[in-house]
This record gives C-alpha cells, sequence and structure tokens, in this order.
C-alpha cells in the first residue's frame, strides 16, 4: 500500500486549489461534484490532495462544523479492498464500511474508524 490522498475538508475548494497550485505547482488531476461535495483533486507526483468542499448539509460541513478546515483523512490504495479489510477486521479494527462502496473519481472505497487507527480517519481505495 501507499498513500494515494489527503482528504482536507475546506469551505472553498476552488480558492484552496488556487493557492495550492500556486504555491506548490501542484495542477488539478480531477473535479467532480460527489455525494453532496466538491470534490478537487490536486497531482503531488503519484499522490493527492483531495479537497472536500460541502455542496449541502452532510458529513463534511459536520466535521468542518465541529474541527474548522484541516486535514479529514488519509487514504490508502490497495489492489484489493476486500482483503484490506478482511486483514483490517483480523486486527480487531472497527469499520466504518463493513463492504466498498462508490467513491469519488470511479473508485471503491472503505473507511475505517479513528477510534481503532490512532484518531486518524483511513480510507482504503482501489482504483
Amino acid at each position: 500500500m501507499h498513500i494515494d490522498h489527503v482528504g482536507i475538508a475546506t469551505d472553498d475548494a476552488a480558492d484552496l486549489a488556487d493557492m495550492y497550485a500556486d504555491l506548490f505547482d501542484a495542477p488539478v488531476a480531477h473535479e467532480e461534484e460527489f455525494d453532496g461535495m466538491r470534490v478537487v483533486f490536486l497531482e503531488f507526483g503519484d499522490s493527492y490532495f483531495e479537497l472536500l468542499e460541502p455542496l449541502e448539509d452532510g458529513t463534511i460541513s459536520q466535521f468542518l462544523d465541529r474541527n474548522g478546515p484541516g486535514i479529514h483523512h488519509v487514504a490508502l490504495e490497495t489492489d484489493d479492498i476486500d482483503g484490506a479489510l478482511d486483514v483490517a477486521r483480523e486486527h480487531g479494527v472497527e469499520l466504518i464500511d463493513d463492504e466498498p462502496r462508490p467513491g469519488a473519481w470511479g473508485h471503491e472505497v472503505a473507511f475505517l474508524h479513528p477510534k481503532s487507527t490512532g484518531g486518524v480517519l483511513i480510507e482504503f481505495v482501489e482504483h
């Protein structure tokens, strides 16, 4: 596995994307509206920043209300998301998603509960 992306919650994905593009020379690799969010992926070599802007009430708007803008999750790429979930179960990790589900950019995703992962929301992503 390797880090696929870091999810960052923000009130304004376009402004943050512009700043990061200028500051880090990180081009926009993909944009979409998905699951009540505007999602913008900025390319950093073989990984990404995923900017998450809520368009309606939901998980990201609740995160912003609670914590303000900042890192929301870390995503690890896997070639076998079902196998990765099985390994997590074997290690007693609490799962948010028992089964993979559709994610942004057409990927399959599943989240691990931060209570079981040192306070970090971990996402498995299979391209």
